[in-house]
């Protein structure tokens, strides 16, 4: 690590911030810790002198201004980790903090936070000589405090002088050794990615979820089966090295015990599954903790990207955190429950052609995200590397998939103004290759009631995106009906299939 950084300041004691602190720790820096919440303070230095590599090099404040003021004299420059909750209060944290900036300080946000925001920041930061880098860390909080990814954006020098620092605190891709950590590329296009990131997190959640209900009701296969499923999916083939397959398999792998985790969650004596003390109430997004899937398809609509399997896993997991709804309507509508999936065809067939429907989805997913980056890379003169994204993603990282790194980095390293990543034979080879499986999944899923709103939705949208037919020929001419819309004709060049942009045409349908 260079000299020059022998210290920084985290704003943040929760999971992420105080999992950071240890690690910074770890790696020779004296950290200073603050957070507006004195118990979380004292619990991270708490951790800390428990732990003898670590003891003396953090310091916690319930003061911002003593905290500020611990970081002077003890490196050329100050330098700040966020660790926060996106929005208000990272504005005023800063508002906090400026007095006691000066020129060279430097700010690393590592929340997930709107990139607009970071921008915003960014110039209210550059106009007293401070440089604020907004940066995606993911990974949770086990990565936080072992490697996680990192992508920053901002100021290219700022970003030049932490690099050392950054690399030294970020995962290693195992194959190739190297950090998983890249400027992205100016303004606020670190957190963009981060949040693209979470689009696809999300996509991938959804479908392995759907996954697991349709084995264990479709399938009738209790939770262990279904892990060992996983666990196999995980070791070859076009899943392998897939993080969210592993550590699902884990947890469907965990049997409560008599004295349950460190707290006590998950004791029992009986040897029942940890899992089955799960609500099905995803709330983060409710709860307004988690922004980054909602900004993630405000921005697909906005740039006019397709991001439909993104989108149907948000939406369930909106419709999911709102049980009390749920429950009344629920006695209304009288849905049918997910029943057994009959047939005469072996369960080990179903499961393969399963495995083949999730490595279609998640690479649906993937294609989604990154046309998205690519778009909006495009649109702020980011020049962002796609190969770049697909490289921090190797380790550290909820989205890790070996194979479809493998597959995506070589192609898009080179090709950074790709808007449509199925342009990619190989892309589109494979999921062409799956995408029969996808459907035999997605009918027999329908036919006996299972839920799979990011499966259905991926099917739909690789049959629309690689479609020449489409019911939206009514569509336009309804359009053109009442408003006169006007539209273009089939076969005639320049129109078909011609720019994006209105038609020459419209016919009187109805004289008004």
């Amino acid at each position: 690590m260079p000299p020059a950084i022998k210290s920084i300041g985290v704003v943040g004691a929760g999971n992420m911030g105080s999992m950071m602190t240890l690690r910074f720790a770890e790696l020779g820096l004296l950290v200073s810790v603050w957070d507006v919440k004195k118990e979380s303070v004292d619990e991270v230095v708490k951790y800390a002198k428990a732990d003898q590599s670590i003891t003396g090099k953090v310091q916690g404040f319930y003061d911002i201004n003593q905290f500020s003021k611990s970081l002077e004299g003890k490196s050329e420059r100050k330098l700040f980790m966020f660790s926060i909750t996106h929005g208000h209060p990272a504005d005023e944290v800063l508002r906090m903090l400026k007095p006691d900036l000066k020129e060279g300080d430097i700010i690393l946000d590592g929340g997930n936070e709107n990139y607009r925001n970071t921008e915003r920041r960014q110039k209210e930061c550059a106009a007293i000589g401070v440089s604020w880098i907004g940066m995606g860390v993911s990974g949770g909080y086990q990565s936080a405090r072992r490697g996680p990814s990192l992508s920053p954006g901002g100021d290219a020098k700022a970003i030049e002088c932490v690099m050392p620092f950054l690399e030294s605190y970020a995962a290693h891709d195992p194959k190739s050794g190297t950090p998983c950590v890249k400027r992205m590329g100016p303004g606020g296009s670190g957190h963009y990615i981060k949040m693209v990131h979470n689009g696809i997190e999300g996509g991938m959640l959804s479908v392995l979820a759907e996954t697991w209900q349709y084995m264990h009701e479709g399938l009738g296969m209790d939770h262990g089966k279904i892990g060992d499923v996983f666990e196999k999916w995980n070791e070859s083939g076009e899943l392998r090295g897939n993080y969210l397959i592993k550590i699902g398999a884990h947890i469907l792998h965990t049997r409560r015990t008599p004295k349950g985790d460190y707290k006590g969650e998950g004791a029992s004596r009986d040897d029942g599954y940890v899992l089955d003390d799960v609500l099905d109430k995803v709330v983060q997004d409710d709860d307004n903790t988690e922004g980054t899937p909602l900004w993630c398809l405000m921005e697909s609509a906005s740039r006019h990207v397709s991001c439909p399997t993104l989108a149907a896993a948000h939406y369930l997991r909106i419709t999911s955190g709102n049980r009390i709804e749920r429950a009344r309507v629920a006695k209304k509508l009288e849905m049918p429950i997910p029943k057994p999936i009959e047939g005469t065809r072996p369960h080990t067939e179903i499961i393969e052609h399963l495995r083949k429907a999730v490595y279609c989805a998640f690479l649906a997913s993937f294609c989604q995200g990154l046309e998205l980056i690519s778009r909006a890379s495009i649109d702020e003169g980011w020049n962002v590397n796609l190969g770049d994204c697909l490289q921090i993603w190797r380790a550290g990282c909820i989205i890790k998939s070996d194979y479809i790194a493998d597959l995506l980095q070589p192609p898009l390293a080179t090709q950074n103004e790709l808007t449509n990543t199925k342009f990619v034979d190989a892309v589109a080879h494979e999921l062409r290759q799956n995408f029969h499986s996808l459907k035999q999944v997605v009918m027999e899923g329908t036919k006996f009631d299972q839920y799979i709103p990011a499966l259905s939705a991926t099917l739909e949208y690789l049959k629309y995106e690689g479609g020449l037919g489409l019911p939206t020929k009514f569509m336009e001419a309804q359009m053109d009906y009442f408003g006169a819309h006007n539209y273009n004709r089939p076969g005639i060049p320049g129109e078909d299939p011609g720019p994006v942009h209105k038609g020459p045409h419209h016919y009187e349908w109805l004289p008004a």
